[in-house]
């Protein structure tokens, strides 16, 4: 937390951060039954398989036991009750550290948010007073009307208090990237065979063309795209996901976490990091408006057989 003003500024590292897109626009949400989880049987698989950067590799097989996972990321309406019922303030909300140096509106609540470049402001990432989980961009935005988006300003922190809450926890990165991988020998692909977006990414040349085939220029409701084949939906794309595995990044001034799955920042072009075997390294005390959660629950018992 201490460092989140080196985060900021070092920020355009960090989020080579995809995701995939999927479903054309005419396909249906789900909606969100609350609290759904699903059943992942046990069993081994290659984890960090068919590695495009060196960080997600090399291969190695890892056995997972059957745990239990949220169908969907954690939505606005169920953080807006875990805040309701416990008066939690997010990172973003509370006073940041005074670092020596630190712009002035970095010394006032706000976070990261994701700035197209221009020849007026070629940042990629700029720090917005008033960023957090109910105005993911800032002041101007609000969630209202959204309660199926996946919440995002969420710190590593956040994602914590949450899950503590509600009686489960992070996944780690093994039970994520098994459970992303659906149960299938390969891969899931972004597109199925007719070329349509089978998960919500960035279509197009980023950051200068969204074609937009998903249906989505940012963020979707949970749900709106194909499950995979464990019956989980947006392991791939929408948000990227905590989990409670802890990293490495030399360049990180404060602990950092993994986080899985891409966003609906990610292209082809960029970064492709909507694949289960993508990862990212996050400093746990900032969130951004592209980075949210899913729980799993590995003391409850499995289904009976």
């Amino acid at each position: 937390m201490m460092q989140r003003v080196a985060f900021a500024l070092g920020i355009a590292l960090l989020l080579s951060g995809c995701g995939d897109a999927s479903g054309p626009p005419e396909t249906m949400c789900t909606g969100l039954p609350d609290n759904e989880m699903v059943w992942v049987p046990g069993g081994s698989f290659v984890m960090g398989d068919d590695p495009h950067y060196a960080e997600e590799g090399p291969p190695q097989t890892v056995a997972v036991e059957g745990f239990w996972i949220d169908a969907y990321e954690v939505t606005n309406a169920q953080f807006a009750a875990f805040v309701k019922a416990t008066g939690y303030k997010t990172m973003s909300e509370r006073d940041p550290p005074k670092l020596p140096g630190a712009p002035p509106e970095m010394l006032v609540p706000g976070s990261a948010v994701f700035n197209i470049p221009s020849d007026d402001d070629p940042r990629w990432w700029r720090w917005v007073v008033g960023a957090q989980w109910r105005h993911p961009s800032g002041p101007k935005e609000t969630i209202v009307g959204r309660d199926n988006e996946p919440v995002v300003q969420i710190a590593y922190q956040d994602a914590e208090a949450y899950a503590q809450w509600a009686g489960k926890e992070l996944p780690s990165e093994a039970q994520w990237e098994y459970a992303a991988r659906g149960g299938a020998v390969a891969l899931p692909e972004p597109v199925d065979a007719k070329g349509q977006p089978q998960a919500n990414y960035y279509q197009g040349v980023f950051p200068v063309k969204n074609l937009n085939t998903d249906g989505y220029i940012g963020r979707a409701p949970v749900g709106c795209f194909k499950p995979n084949g464990y019956g989980l939906y947006d392991m791939i794309g929408n948000v990227w996901e905590w989990t409670r595995s802890s990293g490495s990044r030399a360049d990180a001034s404060e602990p950092v976490n993994i986080i899985k799955g891409g966003s609906y920042l990610c292209a082809a072009n960029y970064c492709a990091r909507y694949r289960p075997a993508a990862r990212q390294f996050q400093e746990r005390g900032l969130g951004t408006d592209h980075i949210g959660f899913r729980l799993v629950d590995t003391k409850k018992a499995g289904p009976a057989s």
